[in-house]
């Protein structure tokens, strides 16, 4: 007879709703099934406060396991929130539906089905058709990003196509080509559609401005302005991605960015490491690497967030990508396949401190396709080093 109680409870305690939808009292710990298959149950409830709509930029803190507890992914773990626009399939389905149906404040476990998830995809840590839970918080939901209002100001055109239309006057330095400049901006077609946006993740971005790291109507563009400065760039399609499409931008696409300068310094130019007379060890992967340093810190595990510098080579020795001439680290989660294999397995050799090049085959960089600047079966040199560990 127990056995039955307890199974007549938990179906009590199961509700299933429309998708989109929730009863106007919901009951904490209920469990609330959509017809798409998605569960939530709510742990912390404030029914009072904002509920977020299709295209609000949301706020979440998270921890994502899969079914025997094995904890992949945890925004709480590295102390920052992910930020992301609602609606606009910037994040797995299930989350889209899941984080629509809160509060802020409130807490809930999502337990997603794969077919809300990723699906058939192997995700190096997340196995293919993977049922996922999210312990998951709406921490704060902002509008998304608007348009500048330029009604009124003078559209200035430049000799290569370039106009530029200055919004807003800053009372900061003025941009120089060679300095790194750190932008808040939106990208959108000539339609009005967003194709992206820092704005919307909560990333301004740090660049070398006049090297070819960006598109030149950027290159160009953004030299006219100063710090605090907000401007719109209406660049023609020669002058960003050409007669070739770029992820979401369809080829021969003429583009607008509402920009605004936040931050703007000198440029520190990366000078490759002194790797005479040191030795180069090969691990089993085909990964060769080069101790220039032996860190004294924390080591590099898989599962901790750690922030590195780096200066990434062609077998040439033309850099392609430098955290170091951007002047901002960059972090990520170890061993969780969001960097390429030779970074994963490379910087788990370090120490916090320590300073190494990495020579990473194709197989464990960007394999056989081509991407950005880096064309297919490249072998990459990344001159790196540990900063922190977390």
């Amino acid at each position: 007879m127990k056995k039955i109680i307890v199974i007549l409870t938990s179906i009590m305690m199961t509700s299933i709703i429309a998708e989109g939808q929730l009863p106007e009292k919901i009951k904490k710990d209920e469990v609330y099934t959509t017809n798409s298959g998605l569960k939530i149950k709510f742990t912390v409830i404030n029914i009072n406060n904002k509920q977020p709509k299709p295209g609000d930029v949301v706020k979440v803190h998270y921890t994502g396991k899969l079914t025997n507890d094995t904890v992949f992914d945890s925004s709480v773990k590295r102390g920052t929130p992910i930020q992301f626009v609602l609606g606009k399939g910037n994040v797995i389905k299930g989350w889209d539906e899941g984080i629509a149906l809160m509060h802020v404040g409130d807490k809930a476990v999502l337990t997603i089905p794969d077919s809300l998830g990723y699906g058939d995809r192997d995700m190096g840590v997340i196995p293919s058709k993977s049922t996922l839970i999210f312990e998951v918080e709406l921490v704060d939901i902002a509008e998304g990003a608007k348009p500048f209002e330029t009604a009124g100001k003078d559209t200035i055109k430049l000799e290569s196509g370039l106009k530029y239309i200055i919004v807003k006057k800053g009372t900061g330095i003025k941009v120089e080509k060679g300095m790194n400049v750190t932008v808040n901006y939106t990208g959108y077609f000539e339609d009005g559609k967003i194709f992206d946006s820092s704005v919307e993740r909560g990333e301004p971005i740090s660049i070398p401005i006049g090297k070819g790291k960006v598109i030149k109507g950027w290159d160009e563009g953004i030299p006219l302005l100063s710090v605090g400065d907000k401007a719109r760039l209406l660049i023609p399609y020669n002058l960003a991605y050409g007669e070739t499409a770029r992820g979401p931008i369809p080829a021969m696409s003429n583009l607008i960015f509402d920009v605004e300068v936040i931050k703007a310094e000198k440029s520190t130019s990366p000078e490759p490491y002194d790797v005479k007379g040191k030795d180069t060890l090969k691990t089993a992967s085909g990964l060769q690497y080069i101790i220039v340093k032996e860190g004294t810190g924390a080591q590099a595990t898989s599962g901790k967030t750690v922030k590195v510098h780096y200066t990434g080579y062609f077998t040439d020795g033309k850099i392609f990508d430098s955290s170091v001439e951007r002047g901002t680290a960059f972090s990520f989660p170890l061993g969780q396949g969001r960097v390429i294999a030779g970074w994963d397995e490379g910087i788990a050799l370090l120490k916090v401190g320590g300073k190494a090049r990495l020579i990473i085959p194709y197989q464990l960089g960007y394999g056989e396709n081509a991407y950005n600047s880096i064309p297919a079966k490249s072998t990459l040199i990344f001159d790196v080093e540990l900063i922190d560990v977390k």
